[in-house]
């Protein structure tokens, strides 16, 4: 490739963000009014979206509108919520619409107003390869701008300090499905791609929902709405032993706060593993309105008589599938409890069957050597959200939204991004920019609780501070 390099400044800047979504979002948004930080985000799409398949009409995003990109951590900023409706002339609206949960399409709105204002966002840009330079002592990050096909336009290479990985999550399809969903013909398609192919899927004979989580009963309940009564021919069917609800009771929900994040993060690893699994109902259950809303639905089609033609089933794992001809599927089901199993025959499937982390091993290849791994191989995290790193590393890199096995449950929670954004910015700066509270919850979640802390500066004395001090 013989395109010219990016310009690029020649000293070393202080912050690379790698991923512009809500969370790196929402560091870039804090970062943004603190002087001594030179900091830039690269993201390789053309613009910012947040699960753009699933702004289903009527869908609500599971955190109070409080849990912005900023207010949890800084009320004041500029790139609040309740700012953005300010500077669209809809606070009176949103005030006497009195909605504490919004829809997901406004907050995807209020994000991309953020990112659209907001200075120092570089989008199509993909980084490509990080280093650690011990000549410098600095991070090489390698890029590649691309123009708007998508297509290699130029190279780059920046120099940091310090860098943040938010390369959020890809959808996530079990191995028996893969085959289907690259294949050509009948449409097994991710959740993440509902709107795109919802026309089609309403016009199909018989449709089959996998997963039992949000997105399901989202995808459930919107086909549901659109099918004639008595022939709905839709299944709805899940791993998990029930079509449960999320937790929301008052106690409940101080599994996301700070507090929990502590003690969690100061378990043993294998109590950590062993909490996970368990507290799935606590990230992947589902909002108790869309079940009543279900419900409602399902009732609403039973008053003159008979059942419709809607079957959910939860604890049943699909173990193989496969194309009859060109025109229908045939899953292989079996049930977790009974351990019965059967066939079932559909003409579409929608899989709602979650997301995974990206792997940073691609990206962070060139830092392999210097990072320390756990018993299962996966990236050791401290309390500031770093990666623990061979001392000889005096940079930094922090994580947004892969830390679940080192810090539980409120890893991918909306609600503790300002927060996790401020506990970073406090650390990169060796200051307090954001003053935290040392306390969150009512509940004690141990003996001996974890104490919050302000973090020392990352770097060493020895290197030159971001500014001089007065």
């Amino acid at each position: 490739m013989t395109h010219p390099p990016c310009h690029e400044p020649a000293t070393p800047r202080d912050l690379v963000g790698i991923g512009i979504g809500p969370c790196n979002l929402s560091l870039a948004a804090l970062a943004h009014p603190l002087p001594e930080l030179d900091a830039v985000f690269y993201e390789q799409r053309p613009g910012f979206d947040w699960h753009p398949g699933l702004l289903i009409e009527g869908a609500t995003v599971q955190v109070p509108f409080l849990a912005d990109l900023v207010t949890l951590a800084d009320p004041t900023s500029p790139w609040s919520f309740l700012n953005y409706l300010k500077t669209r002339e809809r606070l009176f609206p949103f005030y006497f619409a009195e909605h504490f949960h919004i829809q997901r399409a406004e907050y995807d709105a209020y994000c991309r107003w953020v990112a659209q204002t907001l200075p120092g966002l570089r989008f199509r840009h993909q980084v490509d390869a990080v280093r650690w330079n011990p000549e410098r002592d600095v991070f090489e990050v390698d890029f590649t701008q691309l123009d708007a096909d998508g297509e290699a336009e130029a190279l780059g290479r920046t120099y940091t300090r310090n860098i943040v990985l938010g390369i959020g999550t890809a959808p996530y399809v079990p191995d028996p499905l893969k085959p289907l969903v690259d294949a050509p013909g009948v449409p097994v398609i991710h959740a993440a791609d509902y709107l795109d192919h919802r026309e089609s899927l309403r016009a199909a004979g018989h449709v089959t929902v996998v997963g039992s989580g949000q997105s399901g009963a989202e995808v459930f309940l919107d086909l549901l709405r659109h099918r004639p009564a008595g022939r709905e021919k839709l299944h709805w069917i899940g791993r998990t032993e029930a079509f449960a609800p999320m937790e929301y009771s008052k106690l409940g929900l101080e599994h996301f706060t700070p507090d929990y994040t502590r003690y969690f993060h100061a378990l043993a690893e294998p109590v950590r593993d062993r909490l996970v699994a368990a507290q799935w109902q606590l990230y992947k259950g589902i909002d108790a309105g869309t079940l009543a809303a279900i419900h409602d639905e399902l009732y609403r089609r039973s008053l003159h008589g008979g059942w419709p033609d809607a079957v959910l089933t939860p604890g049943v794992r699909v173990r193989t599938a496969g194309r009859i001809a060109t025109t229908q599927i045939e899953l292989h089901l079996e049930h977790l409890q009974q351990g019965s199993r059967s066939r079932l025959t559909t003409d579409a499937v929608v899989l709602a069957t979650g997301y995974r982390g990206r792997p940073l091993d691609r990206i962070l290849a060139g830092l392999d050597p210097y990072m320390r791994r756990d018993s299962s191989e996966r990236p050791r995290i401290d309390q500031e959200f770093r990666l623990v790193l061979d001392p000889s590393v005096t940079g930094s890199v922090h994580v947004q939204n892969a830390e679940l096995h080192t810090h539980g449950v409120g890893a991918p929670d909306l609600g503790l991004a300002a927060w996790r954004s401020a506990t970073i910015l406090n650390s990169l700066t060796g200051k307090e920019p954001y003053p935290l509270p040392p306390r969150t919850a009512f509940t004690s979640f141990g003996l001996e609780q974890p104490a919050a802390r302000v973090p020392q500066a990352w770097r060493p004395e020895r290197l030159t501070p971001l500014v001089e001090e007065r």
